[in-house]
């Protein structure tokens, strides 16, 4: 039973980074992991995939078929509905990898996940064939920089929640940039756990007064209300290169897709698999809060000490190890350029080296 990630989100919301790097990360506690990428735009990955819709169609063939005449965003679409069509294509290469941990990695166009119907219809034909599947959505931590965004962000998350009609995680990525960006009105739970979005509205105004007059200040808490009332939103944070985020991240979606309850590998777990499926490593907002926003100039120096005296204790080790070998290596040298007699004390036996010349003239 193949388990596998449906990684989406609009552009810049860094797919591509994180299947590079949970595939490594992957790699590290010895799962194996493979990457299927979907988007027929994308030429230049930082990773090899396993499976590559460019194999079937290409964007730059759909631009340039003088019947279709398409643009990026329609020819991303098109391609879809290729994909959909040729869906036995995406089955046989799948079935080659075997029991392997499958990431997708999908097109940023936010129309293929809130209405455009392929991408879901590809999703469902390989729940039938047996894959257990997370949506994992990523938005850019930056969105949260400015009151309308995180709004807007709100209800494209909701939407294609909606749609896609699958287990789902929304994911705050790039979030050791926010120390770089002006002061949140709120801490960071009051984001990601999506609840009283009611005191968010003076903020509204604050940024533009425009969005306190009238119908604007009516929609804004209308749609505050709306997202408030189907109580589905929620999201995880997450720093791409930072292990203890990676790890309590991969805990969650494992959870939600049943992977904690026994994966492909069964009893041969390494003691990291155990250790993420058990739940080493999990952060709370506070302490995403506490690493990544309030504090992060000193945890930044207080990991750089530890990466140091890590580094200082692997070289003493190596350094013993090569004194120990070289004491076996000197104890190990011929016996021909030792005084063995001295040795061995006076016994009556007298040794004659071969060549040299004994009492009665003859060799040894």
């Amino acid at each position: 039973m193949p388990f596998a990630q449906l990684v989406i989100g609009p552009p810049g919301a860094g797919k591509s980074t994180y299947c590079n790097g949970m595939q490594q990360f992957m790699g590290a506690i010895g799962r194996k992991c493979s990457v299927v990428n979907l988007d027929p735009a994308n030429e230049a990955t930082g990773y090899s995939p396993a499976v590559d819709v460019r194999d079937l169609v290409t964007l730059e063939a759909i631009m340039g078929d003088e019947d279709v005449r398409l643009g990026p965003n329609g020819g991303v679409l098109y391609a879809l509905e290729e994909l959909e069509e040729n869906t036995a294509w995406l089955e046989d290469r799948l079935a080659r990898l075997g029991d392997d941990y499958v990431l997708f990695d999908c097109p940023g166009q936010v129309e293929i996940f809130t209405h455009h119907a392929s991408l879901r219809k590809v999703f469902a034909r390989l729940e039938k064939v047996g894959f257990r599947l997370v949506v994992v959505n990523l938005i850019d931590s930056y969105a949260l920089t400015l009151p309308s965004l995180y709004i807007s962000t709100l209800l494209l998350s909701l939407r294609s929640m909606l749609q896609l009609d699958m287990t789902h995680i929304n994911v705050l990525t790039k979030i050791d940039n926010l120390s770089k960006y002006p002061p949140l009105p709120f801490n960071l739970d009051f984001y990601t756990e999506v609840q009283d979005l009611s005191y968010l509205l003076p903020s509204l105004e604050e940024e533009s007064p425009m969005f306190g007059q009238g119908k604007f200040a009516a929609l804004n808490e209308a749609i505050v209300n709306l997202v408030e009332e189907f109580g589905l939103v929620g999201y995880e944070t997450l720093a791409v290169e930072d292990k203890k985020s990676m790890m309590s991240l991969l805990r969650t979606i494992d959870r939600a897709g049943g992977y904690a309850f026994g994966g492909a590998e069964g009893a041969n777990d390494s003691v990291w698999q155990v250790a993420v499926r058990e739940g080493m490593g999990g952060m709370s907002v506070q302490d995403v809060q506490e690493r990544w926003i309030d504090n992060k100039e000193e945890w930044d120096e207080k990991e750089r000490k530890e990466w140091e005296e890590e580094q200082q204790r692997r070289e003493e080790e190596w350094e013993s190890g090569m004194q120990q070998q070289q004491g076996e290596d000197d104890a190990d040298m011929d016996m021909d350029g030792l005084d063995v007699p001295k040795m061995m004390g006076d016994s009556g036996v007298k040794i004659r080296r071969k060549g040299e010349t004994g009492p009665d003239g003859g060799g040894s």
